[in-house]
């Protein structure tokens, strides 16, 4: 039997607020434990919700960009669960009006092109955080999230494999982090991923029973995830079994999943409208005042590098990742306009600095000034590339400008043809057997003088000028 995969995805993208849904309590990551609670998000009797506008405006924005329809009508509901988490013993939701519905994304899949479907985009509060401490008894809880806003997105069951679940997941991301409405750290929990994923036989329209993969915090681990459920469905259906409705977690340290719990279907949680807020009505023209402002995303900015810049898709595609990189690009073409030579640049001696500091591009030590100033040296032939990408680390790392650091190291290139003629004599004059080699016709001996060249001058040399010298005097 062969078997197709079906996958669906649930996303829980945290609001970059600086408060949390329903009160006014901070939603910064990392204060110390239940030092960002009061009454509301602690659930204590008599204390009433207030709705975060700028949550609103953030979920408005996104469902935009990800091409949905905004509910005019919006309303909050209560999601019945109990957990030690879940201070009120229920969480704020939507369930029967959410605020996006109908959208869709374009991702890579195979040669091509695909849109994967999202159904929903709801408003809802995080739970709080159990915190499982080696050597102790007992666990402990965190209340500090619980209450921050939540963008739950849920897609229709569109994908087929794992590659085109990390595409539809990094599309999504580097969306919501153009709009700065999810700063996307997938360790730190602001960006959480639950892939739903069945089997069916080819060909079969109904759908398998589906298994939930929970909060995996990172690209790969959805990869080995998926991957390892596929292959799991796959054995346990060719064997005559059958597939539960559950919910399992990735074991990193044993590289598979493992049954968390038998997964509730929505009748199960009692959704009842929220006694606590009126209904959310949105003004159509409220509504379309910020599509005007919506950035210019991911896709289409890619698609503007190739056109306009000349870029090739891999590179458009790297750069636009991050709305930060774009604009850091874009800021080095406006002062050296040589498009490609910048682009190689910010994806290999930029990006390695950065990723061995840790630094993101927005705080960058090398500004787009600093790089097309060294770029213009190596242009003008001030400095050889050589020279350019081995002070590239001082650049990043010392603050200085590049034509300080070539001033202070003596690293100025020769292309004096006088000062380059007594070093090729003195070259030439060492070095008879090659010169012989290569009047007999063998030019690769051309590459072997150059390079004495340019040892004997200390790495100074300007190397183009080298080249056509020698081929003068060989001639």
């Amino acid at each position: 039997m062969t078997y197709e995969v079906v996958i669906g995805v649930e996303v829980h993208a945290q609001l970059r607020t600086k408060s949390k849904m329903f009160c006014g309590c901070g939603a910064t990551f990392g204060r110390s434990p239940n030092s960002q609670t009061c009454p509301v998000c602690l659930g204590l009797p008599g204390s009433l919700p207030v709705i975060n506008r700028m949550a609103v405006e953030m979920a408005v924005r996104a469902g935009l960009a990800l091409n949905c329809t905004i509910g005019e009508h919006n309303r909050f509901a209560r999601k019945n669960y109990f957990y030690p988490d879940l201070p009120k013993g229920y969480q704020i939701s939507q369930y029967e009006a959410p605020i996006c519905e109908h959208g869709w994304i374009e991702i890579a899949a195979g040669n091509g092109k695909k849109r994967v479907r999202i159904r929903r985009a709801h408003l809802e509060e995080d739970a709080g955080k159990n915190v499982h401490e080696t050597g102790t008894s007992g666990s402990l809880v965190d209340l500090n999230r619980a209450g921050t806003p939540l963008l739950e997105i849920v897609t229709e069951p569109d994908m087929r494999s794992a590659e085109e679940v990390i595409a539809y997941l990094k599309g999504l991301r580097d969306i919501l982090m153009y709009l700065e409405v999810c700063d996307g750290n997938m360790e730190e929990g602001s960006f959480r991923c639950e892939p739903n994923l069945s089997l069916r036989p080819l060909g079969q329209k109904e759908f398998g029973t589906k298994v939930e993969l929970k909060n995996i915090n990172s690209f790969k681990f959805v990869k080995d995830a998926v991957e390892y459920e596929i292959k799991r469905q796959t054995k346990v259906l060719s064997e005559g079994g059958t597939i539960q409705q559950e919910t399992r977690l990735w074991n990193l340290d044993r590289g598979e999943t493992a049954v968390m719990r038998s997964k509730e279907e929505a009748h199960d949680y009692r959704y009842f409208p929220d006694p606590d807020l009126v209904p959310l009505k949105l003004e159509k023209e409220w509504v379309e005042g910020f599509r005007d402002g919506l950035p210019e995303l991911p896709a289409m900015r890619a698609a503007r590098f190739v056109s306009d810049y000349g870029l090739p898709e891999y590179d458009a595609t790297v750069l636009t990742a991050s709305r930060g990189m774009a604009d850091y690009f874009e800021a080095g073409v406006k002062l050296f306009n040589q498009p490609k030579t910048v682009s190689n640049w910010i994806m290999g001696e930029l990006t390695r600095e950065l990723n061995n500091s840790g630094t993101d591009v927005s705080a960058s030590p090398v500004s787009p000034e600093r790089l097309a100033g060294l770029l213009q040296m190596v242009d003008t032939g001030t400095v050889s590339l050589k020279v350019a990408r081995e002070i590239f680390p001082e650049l990043y790392n010392s603050g200085k400008t590049p034509e300080q650091i070539v001033q202070e190291k003596g690293l100025t290139q020769v292309s004096d043809e006088g000062a380059l003629e007594k070093i090729i004599d003195d070259v030439l004059t060492k070095n008879p057997a090659q010169v012989a080699q290569f009047k007999e016709g063998k030019q690769q001996v051309l590459g072997f003088l150059v390079g004495q060249v340019m040892k004997a001058s200390g790495g100074k040399a300007n190397p183009g000028k080298v080249n056509d010298l020698l081929k003068k005097r060989l001639g």
